[in-house]
């Protein structure tokens, strides 16, 4: 008789299982610590472990996001019979005899706050596990290597210790400021010289060639019209934003932009100027940015690494300069005179006017017409879950006056919105203003 297993066997087997794991990324980035220069050259058998690929069926499930191409979402597998043993058991298999190959990416588009669209390419599912578990390999050996002013998509590090350390450059008087951005990032970094940055660590031939085929998976596009066909492409730039493996591969690309920089060669050596990163935007800060700095940055990206500048949001300014703002990650840096009076000055840090623009077009699509069969308790708590997310981000610096001005706007949208719900219009009860009214029923004050 088949003997049964317990739901505490499983959950120990689980814990075994990512202790192994753990066990492995620690010892994978001690030995690139330990040896800066060594190129790892069996790596490909640890990807396809069971352990490492039940790891990154976990990492993708708690991640959720849109199915791929298939049409297959994590729950579709997770309700199938023996669905998840399928897919890691087909995936070890297909990735251990080396005939695995990935399928063609979703492309979608999510709106930006300039109005323009962001592309996104969206891996299967089973494409996303095998990704995350080529991550959870290579991303303690890069890790190792990555300097301290890069932030974004780092265990460990967030945009508020980017945030921070901008704070403390422009106190210690770093005032002059390189603000850059990149045109399109992620869909113009050269795959070659990407591949280049990957064999300065990875030797190991059958990890080279995974990547490979993810960075050349064709793109594929709904069609116009219901009776059109998909457009399918397929670029030798970018690593399409939404695979697991894309902002390790974007920041190892940038990283080499890092060392140049801080280079004896590089304006952090001979102009003390500082760099921080968050994947793709970064500014640099100096007490002084002439033509040799600015110089130095352009011709170095544009031409070693390939990639595009946009001029026309590139900008270089002095915040010692009345009125003058830096806008980085949502958040605006400005000197303002103290409240009490007086000619001292502090550095205020708080939401930018486009994150409180995007946050007020959030909530008017909350609380708009279309949402009005949604139960008031449901609605308020769907507020609630999307202000805990917003105020957790922006609480950082002084960002009581944003808080203030989000907290009369949500009022006032309920308030149009209760009374749009029925051809006759609510009224609270007597004596009770709208205000007390929404805050009986729980809504939140930032």
């Amino acid at each position: 008789m088949a003997k049964k297993h317990t739901t505490e066997e499983f959950s120990d087997g689980k814990a075994v299982a990512e202790d192994k794991v753990s066990l492995l990324r620690q010892r994978l980035g001690q030995k690139a610590k330990q040896e800066p220069k060594f190129r790892f050259y069996a790596l490909y058998d640890r990807i396809y472990r069971l352990d490492v690929l039940h790891e990154a069926w976990e990492r993708v499930r708690a991640n959720r996001g849109s199915p791929g191409i298939d049409g297959i979402s994590i729950d579709d597998i997770v309700k199938t019979p023996d669905g998840v043993e399928k897919l890691v058991s087909q995936l070890h298999s297909d990735l251990k005899a080396k005939v695995y190959k990935p399928q063609a990416v979703k492309r979608t588009y999510i709106p930006k706050p300039d109005g323009r669209l962001r592309p996104l390419g969206i891996p299967t599912i089973r494409d996303r596990v095998a990704q995350m578990a080529a991550l959870l390999i290579l991303e303690p050996i890069f890790e190792a290597d990555f300097l301290d002013c890069s932030y974004g998509f780092r265990p460990g590090r967030n945009a508020h210790q980017a945030l921070g350390e901008i704070r403390s450059h422009l106190k210690m008087g770093l005032q002059a400021v390189y603000d850059a951005d990149l045109k399109g990032y992620f869909d113009s970094i050269p795959h070659d010289k990407l591949m280049a940055c990957l064999r300065t660590r990875i030797a190991d031939r059958a990890v080279l060639h995974l990547i490979k085929l993810w960075l050349s998976t064709p793109c594929v596009e709904p069609p116009d019209s219901p009776k059109g066909k998909p457009k399918v492409s397929r670029s030798k730039k970018g690593t399409p934003q939404g695979g697991v493996i894309s902002p390790l591969l974007a920041n190892l690309f940038l990283h080499f932009f890092d060392k140049h920089f801080h280079s004896a060669h590089g304006p952090g050596n001979w102009a003390k100027a500082k760099l921080v990163r968050y994947a793709d935007d970064f500014v640099i800060l100096a007490r002084y940015l002439g033509d040799r700095i600015t110089g130095y940055v352009e011709q170095l990206l544009e031409g070693r690494f390939g990639l595009e500048i946009n001029r026309e949001k590139t900008t270089v300014k002095n915040l010692r300069e009345q009125g003058t703002t830096l806008d980085f990650l949502g958040f605006t840096y400005r000197w303002d005179k103290h409240l009490f009076g007086g000619e001292q000055h502090y550095l205020n840090l708080f939401p930018s006017k486009k994150a409180l623009a995007k946050e007020r077009e959030t909530l008017r699509k909350m609380t708009g017409t279309k949402m009005c069969h949604i139960p008031q308790p449901q609605l308020i708590e769907n507020i609630n879950r999307h202000l805990i997310g917003w105020r957790q981000y922006f609480n950082f610096g002084y960002p009581r006056v944003a808080f203030g001005k989000i907290n009369c706007f949500v009022r006032r949208r309920l308030i149009g919105h209760v009374k749009r719900r029925s051809q006759r219009p609510f009224r609270p009860p007597e004596g009770v203003t709208y205000y007390k009214h929404f805050e009986r029923m729980g809504l939140i004050y930032l």
